[in-house]
């Protein structure tokens, strides 16, 4: 057994080591009877597995594996010659004991290794191609008893080459025979490379594996568009997802933190619910939140929480979006069913901490580290700045009353409802009174994210709102050169307003930068996952940049979801164009079937098909430049500006008015 979440170093653990508690029950006649349970009756054994890591964030370790005491035979006859002793009984603290609400994990990929590399007397670095989160497999040469091997991980070489050492490593203690063969079992990483030290001969690429470890859910998404590019930088997101979310929550990273952090989850649980089929994985990830819950509403950064992280509303407020989101994408309404009481809870505390009507800074406690605004925003954006962290935080409680103003709503509290409503607007006008800077018609510092998110939630009056528009376009011509310039908060942000505002093509010129900082400078860098930092620093393969995954779908292939209908029982069809982009194969799983939206532009003339599944409806926009419209043989006034169309594969054509 591995020890999990016990550990010394967790809240309230009492006990180093690892710990079993189980019981199995069965149902007969209409009554529960206990069948086993563990107890002082039972014997136990050394298993051959113990962990080497400290279970701290950069030094997790792993496993020692000792092949001289491992079990080659697991059937009860060879089981019953061991040696067996009693098991020693432990007191513990209560915790919460929570089932697991969704797919166990599996083994899904697996990679053979493409090099080894000798760096020295018995010390070898084998490169598996690409970063992967799982197990490490070796077909161990016959060594003398007692022999230890090390195998370290990382994600990275440095810019010298040489292996980034990050506190992933096992142990192998050979049992002298022949056709031995480690797999770390109990403990997962995240890497690329393996530094094997201590092996006399050289491994042969065929005898190592990589196993790439996530939840059995399913892709529920594909994208294909004429720029390669695009393409490129859609995979790398879309792999990425599966190395962060497994075990039932989604991580920052798999391997230097492992935390489930809920500002990464913010930024990316709608590209995460696009891509893939994850009710069942929200439905556990939000139960680890609502466990969490301290007296007085209090929530920590990070869930299930072992240990404090850092954030700040944004982080604690997944708690609040998540539930939402996936009754919008999966029409699954038992998350804001079950915790819309203790999301009202979490507005108590907000309140705790409101002055004069806007959101301060909380405490840390010894669940919760600092008070973020935007996060890893790139070099030269002032996100740390107290103004804009406090423009970002306050924006999202207006973004969480907005929520929990449609939550109120959907399950029938209209009264609650209006009055998140009201305390919305009032908290909107004060925003914009408060961070407005009317002579240079910018809000706060005037960076990307706060110049978005006021006109993502309803902050900027109408008559304002396209000299804001015009200023946050020109400023990131003439201050970031076309660039993007946030950071974790602000991705998924930034992307949602240029879908509403249909800027397709200033935030297509922005995925095309190839110098820093931007995806394709990450892939040009041998990226083969996302970065925590735009510049490659730390973790290659973090939840941090996400966002930007449900652009591919919402924009290129122009499937949006409609809230009033949710699970895409009625979803509208308004692909938006580049110049530069000539065609774009989009599909969604959707609880009623396949979305597939095809389109391609030939000159002046859009042809698109789309498929409709059955029980659901879609309304098709006409594009603003149309000056004439078909669908199949019949033409349709343009003036409508929408179609309306039912279950079934539906073909247009556009004439486009373009020079």
């Amino acid at each position: 057994m591995g020890q999990g979440w016990y550990k010394t170093t967790t809240f309230g653990a009492a006990y180093e080591g690892p710990l079993v508690k189980a019981e199995l029950d069965v149902l007969r006649n209409g009554k529960w009877e206990v069948v086993a349970k563990t107890d002082r009756s039972w014997n136990g054994r050394e298993s051959g597995y113990s962990d080497t890591g400290t279970w701290r964030a950069l030094q997790f370790g792993g496993e020692r594996v000792d092949g001289r005491i491992l079990p080659r035979d697991l059937s009860s006859q060879a089981l019953d010659k061991m040696k067996w002793a009693p098991v020693v009984t432990v007191n513990v603290p209560d915790h919460i004991v929570s089932p697991q609400m969704c797919e166990v994990n599996k083994i899904h990929q697996i990679l053979q290794a493409v090099s080894v590399k000798n760096l020295g007397e018995g010390t070898w670095l084998v490169d598996m191609g690409k970063v992967q989160t799982g197990w490490f497999e070796m077909q161990m040469p016959v060594l003398p008893a007692g022999h230890e091997v090390t195998m370290e991980y990382s994600d990275n070489l440095t810019k010298d080459g040489e292996f980034d050492k990050q506190g992933e490593s096992d142990i192998y203690v050979s049992g002298g025979k022949q056709g031995e063969c480690f797999r770390n079992k109990f403990n997962h990483h995240a890497f690329r490379y393996v530094r094997i030290s201590n092996l006399p001969q050289k491994p042969e690429t065929g005898a190592m594996k990589s196993l790439q470890i996530y939840g059995d859910y399913k892709q529920a998404a594909t994208f294909e568009c004429s720029d390669a590019d695009l393409n490129a930088i859609h995979d790398m997101i879309q792999y990425t997802m599966k190395c962060l979310t497994f075990s039932g929550y989604m991580v920052d990273c798999p391997h230097l933190e492992r935390a489930g952090y809920g500002g990464d989850g913010n930024s990316s649980t709608m590209s995460l619910q696009t891509m893939y089929d994850v009710a069942p994985t929200f439905e556990n990830w939000i139960q680890t939140w609502g466990d969490s819950m301290r007296e007085g509403g209090s929530l920590p950064h990070v869930g299930p929480n072992p240990g404090a992280g850092g954030g700040g509303p944004y982080w604690c407020g997944f708690f609040v979006q998540a539930p939402w989101r996936t009754y919008v994408n999966y029409n699954d309404p038992r998350l804001i069913e079950r915790y819309y009481s203790q999301m009202k809870e979490w507005f108590k505390y907000v309140d705790k901490y409101t002055v004069d009507g806007l959101l301060k800074r909380w405490p840390d406690t010894k669940y919760r580290d600092w008070y973020l605004g935007d996060w890893l925003a790139p070099m030269g954006v002032d996100a740390g700045n107290q103004a804009s962290v406090d423009l970002v935080s306050n924006c999202f409680i207006s973004e969480c009353l907005s929520t929990m103003y449609k939550t109120a709503i959907t399950l029938g509290k209209r009264e609650e409802a209006e009055e998140f409503a009201m305390r919305r607007e009032k908290l909107n006008k004060l925003i914009h009174q408060t961070f407005y800077r009317e002579d240079e018609g910018i809000y706060s510092t005037g960076s990307q994210l706060d110049m978005c998110y006021p006109m993502l939630v309803g902050v900027v009056p109408d008559s304002l709102y396209d000299k804001v528009k015009e200023n946050e376009v020109a400023m990131t011509e003439e201050k970031h050169k076309g660039h993007i310039a946030v950071g974790l908060v602000g991705v998924p942000i930034l992307t949602e307003w240029a879908v509403q505002n249909k800027k397709v093509d200033f935030f297509y010129q922005m995925m095309k930068k190839r110098d820093y900082p931007g995806y394709l400078y990450m892939i040009d860098h041998g990226a083969t996952a996302t970065w925590e930092y735009w510049s490659g620093e730390r973790s290659r393969v973090h939840n941090c940049y996400n966002g930007i995954g449900i652009w591919f779908y919402q924009a290129l292939g122009g499937i949006r979801l409609d809230e009033a209908e949710p699970g895409y029982r009625h979803f509208y069809v308004d692909p938006q164009i580049p110049n530069g982009v000539t065609w774009t194969k989009a599909t969604k799983e959707s609880p009623y079937g396949t979305i597939a939206v095809n389109w391609e532009l030939k000159g002046n003339q859009l042809n698109l098909q789309l498929t409709v599944p059955a029980g659901t409806t879609a309304t098709v926009c006409i594009p603003d430049d149309a000056v004439s419209c078909k669908m199949g043989t019949k033409k349709v006034n343009i003036k409508k500006k929408t179609v309306l169309v039912k279950e079934g594969n539906h073909h247009f054509v556009f004439g486009l008015n373009k020079l």
